[in-house]
């Protein structure tokens, strides 16, 4: 099969393609397409970015590419693909890109990974009550009976509430397979049968909390999530249960969440906030039962490169007029992350 080096502009901001783009990286875009890898594009309206665009068939995206709107897309007749190296495309992506027929491509599914691993990882230390254990013992730094203190402790049987089964929420399911947990979804789009191929079984939102040790947040922000889990939500969790958030911080009535970790009734992980950049007085950073971090459960350090490589797979696929593997679709958007 012939390949075609389709004309292609990197749109992201600068420090991002530095971290996207290393050197095999930047070789191996240069023989899929004709590029200019050192030209990278944070701003549209530049006069050098206008004339690139003119004879942009692909855009090559990642964090910090700058709206695709009817602007851009008149100054790129040519343009029929947006390839973007890093997860969610509602940051530039425009309905002018739909009405265009412009196809999009995300690289969600490869970031969806590390997501999943941190979630696992969460899921097993808080019912291992790691975090509790070891702020105790460094507190009293002798020997003490952790099984006395902590009779609730342990993975076996537990019950994994998935709330939302995104891309990441069904990552999580895969990995928790091999444990022996007790694992149930709730999402308003899965139906019965869905969730029996993927080996759990659906429940309803108030039944999940109600019964499960540990609830893991997966859902996308929308209107209809904001304080998904509220003050009568996180009640109705089993006392020693664990809240996780690993999706987005809005999900989650803040205030609410401090009265039951103050009270040292409930525990959570919070890899997300609300707002995501906290002040440095919040009250979370003081919170008992709380593991506490600053946004790193996505692709970071070496994970980024399979982002990148998942995009580059991609627009390989285009060069051979092959469809794309992991295109967008705008009715799927409107109710994802």
């Amino acid at each position: 099969m012939t390949h075609a080096r389709p004309r292609t502009l990197v749109a992201m901001h600068r420090h991002v393609a530095r971290w996207l783009l290393d050197e095999d990286a930047r070789a191996r875009l240069a023989s899929l397409a004709d590029t200019d890898p050192d030209l990278v594009i944070d701003d549209f309206t530049t006069p050098e970015a206008r004339a690139a665009l003119a004879e942009t068939e692909v855009l090559f995206t990642g964090w910090g590419c700058p709206q695709v709107d009817e602007q851009v897309l008149r100054d790129a007749p040519r343009l029929k693909a947006v390839v973007h190296a890093a997860g969610s495309v509602k940051h530039h992506i425009t309905d002018a890109c739909w009405r265009r027929g412009i196809a999009v491509s995300s690289a969600a599914a490869a970031n969806a990974l590390p997501v999943a691993e941190y979630t696992v990882a969460a899921i097993l230390m808080s019912n291992k009550r790691v975090p509790a254990i070891a702020a105790r013992y460094r507190e009293v730094r002798e020997p003490q009976d952790w099984q006395a203190q902590f009779p609730w402790l342990g993975n076996y049987r537990r019950r994994v509430g998935v709330v939302g089964a995104s891309k990441i929420g069904r990552r999580v399911i895969e990995l928790l397979r091999p444990f022996d947990l007790d694992i149930v979804v709730t999402d308003p789009y899965l139906t019965t049968a869905e969730a029996a191929s993927l080996g759990v079984a659906l429940t309803g939102l108030d039944d999940l909390v109600r019964t499960s040790h540990v609830v893991s947040l997966h859902a996308p922000e929308l209107p209809e999530t904001r304080h998904l889990m509220d003050a009568r939500r996180l009640a109705m969790m089993p006392t020693g249960s664990t809240l996780i958030n690993t999706s987005r911080g809005s999900l989650v009535d803040t205030a609410a969440l401090l009265r039951e970790l103050f009270s040292e009734r409930l525990h959570a992980v919070l890899d997300v906030t609300d707002p995501d950049v906290l002040p440095a007085d919040s009250p979370l950073f003081t919170a008992p039962n709380l593991v506490l971090t600053p946004h790193i459960a996505g692709s970071l350090g070496n994970e980024l490169a399979r982002m990148t490589n998942q995009a580059l797979d991609e627009l390989d696929r285009l060069g051979h007029g092959l469809p794309l593997s992991h295109r967008v679709l705008p009715e799927v958007l409107d109710r994802s992350a």
